[in-house]
Parts: structure tokens; C-alpha cells; sequence
């Protein structure tokens, strides 16, 4: 498993009964999270004085409950910014276990020593863009939420790169990757965090179990004759590594050679010192 253990503002505390308990700088939030079947006793201090708690509601959805929570607040990573808000979906903005592959892109970059065109599609607010622009890169950042791209281009100026060579799409990301084809498009490094389902600006509808294989295929074609690296995300249950890797090995390592490596992510809890499973990704390069 990729672990993402090198945060300061932020740690899992503790888990138990279907909850997580965690910092964000100097708040603590309770957040669900179904990967937490077991029930453990709440010993941290922390679950009787939470800022802030997110109820899931039996019906779908749910609500957060407050406790001296602000509405926006930031943390750091090595030198990035990112700002933080409670909403809908027990979401804050930032999903942190993704900080093992920004380290990850930033070192193929940077080992690259030579100027390169990054793509993050489904982009969200900003993380892996801004990593891969910290290191040197110039990014296309693409995301069908006029407001997500909005809440990434603060998290760069707060992160001082706001005059970083960032190109900022409120795009389909489909739409545009069959427009980069005919265009004659090309980047060394793509990076996709496709969500499970999901809507474009114009109603485009995106199913990940009958989108996301076509859609791999079609990213391969706008890779340059010398790419650095892909890497792909999943939050949805049944795309596991192994499905991962072999959509990669079937596309890009056909195509390119090199290697595919895929492996959970997650974050450490510190009461149990376990690992908290959050996700998969695959990473392709040359050098593995």
C-alpha cells in the first residue's frame, strides 16, 4: 500500500463504528467512512469534542452538525495551501491520502529535467495540480465544476502560484480530450481522478463502469512520443488495483512499454497505528 504519512496538518486520530476521527490543523472533524466495519472502544477525547460532525442520513445524503466549526479555513503541505470548507457529501475539499501521489508526480517531474505538459482531468480543487506546477511543470487543469476550478485557482494563489503556467478549463472531460485529438495535442504526464458518476456542463453524463475504459484509451492519444508518466485514481468499489492495472497495461504499456505499478492508497491512523485503506491508484512510467 502507498502510504501518505508525511502530513503535519492533518492525521487520522482514530476510527471506530464506522467513523473516523481527524485533524485538520486545529480542528477536529467526525466524518463517516465505510471501510470502518469495526467497533472499537472511543477512547481519544477527541470523539466527546469534535468541531465539527457530518451525520449521514439513513434516506441518502446527510448534514453536518457544528461546534465552533468556521465556515473556510486552510492547512498546509511542503509548501501548498489549501482551503478547506464543510459541504455537501461529507466533503472538505481535499481528499489528503492523495498527497503519496503528489509526491509521486513531483519526483517524475523533476527526474524529467526537461520541460513538461501535465493534464489533470476530473481535476477537483487543485491538489495534483498544484504539485505537479510546484515542481516545474506547465498544467492544462480540467474540471466540469465552474466552482471547483474557482476553489483550485485560490488554493494557487494561496500556495504562491498563482502565476504559475496553469491553464484553468471548465470543461467536459471527454469533450475536450476528443477536441486536444484534433487539435494535435500532446502531454507528457496525464493524471485522472474520474468520479463514480457525474455530470459536464452542458448535462454530459459520465458512468465510470461504461466510461472509464473508452476514456483511458482515448487519453493514450494525446500522450507525446516520450511521456512521463500517467497515473489514475478510484474511489469506486470493484475498480480495484488489479482492474486499474490492467486498463493501464492494456492501453498505455501497450502502446509506450515502460511499467504499471497499482496499489491502494491510505492514511495512518495514530491511536491504532493502523492503515485506513482510501482508495487505488495506478501509476505508469518508464522506469516504473
Amino acid at each position: 500500500m502507498w502510504i501518505a504519512d508525511t502530513w503535519k496538518d492533518y492525521e487520522i486520530l482514530d476510527t471506530s463504528q464506522g467513523e473516523k476521527l481527524e485533524r485538520w490543523g486545529s480542528y477536529l472533524l467526525i466524518r463517516p467512512d465505510p471501510q470502518i466495519i469495526w467497533n472499537t472502544d472511543k477512547t481519544h477525547k477527541g470523539w466527546k469534542k469534535p468541531d465539527g460532525h457530518y451525520h449521514r442520513s439513513t434516506k441518502g445524503g446527510g448534514h453536518w452538525e457544528s461546534f465552533h466549526l468556521p465556515d473556510e479555513w486552510s492547512i498546509h503541505y511542503k509548501g501548498l495551501q489549501f482551503h478547506l470548507k464543510p459541504f455537501t457529501f461529507k466533503h472538505t475539499g481535499l481528499f489528503p491520502e492523495q498527497a503519496v501521489n503528489w509526491e509521486w508526480i513531483s519526483q517524475k517531474i523533476k527526474q524529467a529535467r526537461r520541460p513538461l505538459r501535465v493534464l489533470n482531468l476530473f481535476a477537483y480543487t487543485g491538489g495534483a495540480t498544484l504539485a505537479a506546477a510546484k515542481a516545474g511543470a506547465a498544467v492544462t487543469h480540467v474540471d466540469a465544476s465552474k466552482g471547483m476550478v474557482g476553489w483550485a485557482k485560490e488554493n494557487a494563489a494561496s500556495s504562491h502560484l498563482g502565476d504559475a503556467p496553469i491553464r484553468w478549463l471548465v470543461d467536459d472531460c471527454t469533450k475536450f480530450v476528443e477536441r486536444e485529438i484534433r487539435r494535435g495535442s500532446r502531454y507528457d504526464g496525464i493524471i485522472l481522478d474520474p468520479p463514480s458518476y457525474g455530470r459536464g456542463p452542458k448535462g454530459e453524463v459520465w458512468k465510470i463502469e461504461e466510461s472509464i475504459y473508452p476514456f483511458v484509451q482515448l487519453t493514450t492519444q494525446i500522450l507525446s512520443d516520450n511521456p512521463v508518466f500517467y497515473l489514475i485514481n478510484s474511489y469506486t468499489t470493484g475498480l480495484q488495483p488489479g482492474v486499474l492495472s490492467y486498463m493501464v497495461n492494456s492501453t498505455v504499456v501497450k502502446r509506450f512499454g515502460g511499467q504499471a505499478q497499482a496499489d491502494e492508497i491510505g492514511l495512518p491512523v495514530t491511536e491504532s497505528r493502523l492503515i485506513l485503506p482510501c482508495g487505488a491508484s495506478c501509476r505508469w512510467s518508464k522506469q516504473g
